[in-house]
């Protein structure tokens, strides 16, 4: 996988340190979760040294950064990132966490990290490490901010051009599947014919597997494709994303097979009515849920505000879906840079649903939109 749009540089480094300075941290760990084997949990260590191996840990001080990885990384994490001291670990947190405190000077000394970057038991074998230094000597430990995340959500030009790569190959792998959909297929027929085509115009993988759901399925927002024959008159939400350069696209369209039931028409025209109100009229300075209620608005003023029961959007960046959110209960800022979804949706148990999603880059102060696939497909 390519790292090449996510290697570090100063202007990652040097507003991590102003962060800490800010929070009175004289260091910030980033690790993972997990081991990040599909690249879906550690977006924070790869922003800011461009690793894209599955384990390992930064250590950012005021004039130092270190990536700690065992013996299958330290290659790639020389080459990966170029703005990092390697070392090489052997064993657990606890067996070296010791020694890069004395590398980097911080007896005593103030260690923030993200709580979602670190799980319990990771956190009580640091504590323990620490714990085993003399008294003077040892660091403390402290829950920070999610100063990371924070820095994610306002995207660079070089991530903005890798979205883009990606909610173009999105786009072409959406329309080139949809227009050989006929009676007959199945659910999971489309899922596998998005993937493919997805991969031969260079998607690394998909961003999330992919919902199809014809008919009364598609009320559930999160269907999973079934080996259910698609019927002539169907309607199809078909939510899906690629990830090019590491980067993800999220997209979701609501087609037809054959002329469908007079009621879809009215219900789509809704949908795409509070998208068209919210794309065109959200501004930066915004809070996710001012955001939101364009959309929900439209959709209420319908008669069908208790169908749209989740929020408008989501950032998208390394993962597909980080900050900010644009969601009831929202006080997450928009600000120029971010990359968000639109996505109203009205679902009906019995009958189906409707959601038209495109991506936006917030530019200017408003929303400039990403994705191209046709709207209105039948």
């Amino acid at each position: 996988m390519s790292g090449a749009t996510t290697h570090a540089t100063p202007d990652r480094l040097t507003p991590l340190r102003e962060r800490m300075a800010k929070a009175n941290l004289d260091a910030f760990l980033v690790g993972a979760p997990v081991e990040d084997i599909f690249h879906t949990h550690a977006a924070n260590r790869r922003y800011l040294s461009g690793f894209t191996g599955s384990m390992g840990w930064l250590l950012v001080t005021s004039d130092a950064a270190f990536i700690a990885v065992d013996f299958r990384y330290v290659e790639q994490a020389e080459r990966e990132s170029p703005h990092f001291t390697v070392l090489r670990t052997t064993g657990g947190v606890d067996k070296w966490f010791p020694n890069i405190v004395r590398e980097a000077n911080l007896s005593a000394k103030r260690i923030g990290f993200e709580p979602g970057d670190i799980t319990v038991a990771s956190f009580q074998s640091i504590k323990k490490a620490a714990e085993a230094l003399p008294a003077s000597d040892r660091p403390k430990l402290l829950s920070a901010p999610p100063i990371v995340t924070q820095m994610r959500a306002v995207k660079d030009p070089a991530e903005i051009e890798a979205l883009q790569r990606a909610v173009d190959v999105g786009d072409a792998a959406f329309s080139a599947v949809t227009e050989r959909i006929e009676p007959g297929w199945t659910e999971r027929r489309v899922a596998l014919e998005i993937e493919t085509e997805a991969k031969k115009l260079g998607a690394e993988s998909l961003s999330f597997p992919t919902i199809v759901a014809a008919g009364p399925h598609g009320a559930m927002p999160h269907a999973q494709p079934r080996d259910h024959p698609i019927d002539d008159g169907d309607t199809i939400v078909i939510d899906m994303g690629v990830i090019v350069d590491g980067y993800c696209s999220d997209l979701t369209r609501t087609i037809s097979v054959g002329k469908p039931a007079g009621k879809f028409y009215e219900i789509y025209d809704i949908v795409l009515t509070a998208q068209r109100t919210a794309e065109e009229l959200i501004r930066t300075g915004m809070t996710g849920e001012e955001a939101h209620m364009l959309a929900h608005n439209v959709i209420a003023e319908s008669g069908f505000g208790e169908d749209f029961g989740h929020g408008l959007g989501h950032g998208v960046g390394l993962l597909i879906h980080e900050a900010p959110r644009l969601a009831r209960l929202s006080n997450d800022e928009l600000q120029d840079g971010m990359v968000v979804t639109i996505e109203p949706g009205i679902y009906i148990t019995g009958w189906g649903g409707v959601r038209i999603e495109d991506m936006v880059v917030l530019e200017n102060g408003k929303a400039r939109v990403m994705t191209h696939a046709p709207r209105v497909l039948l």
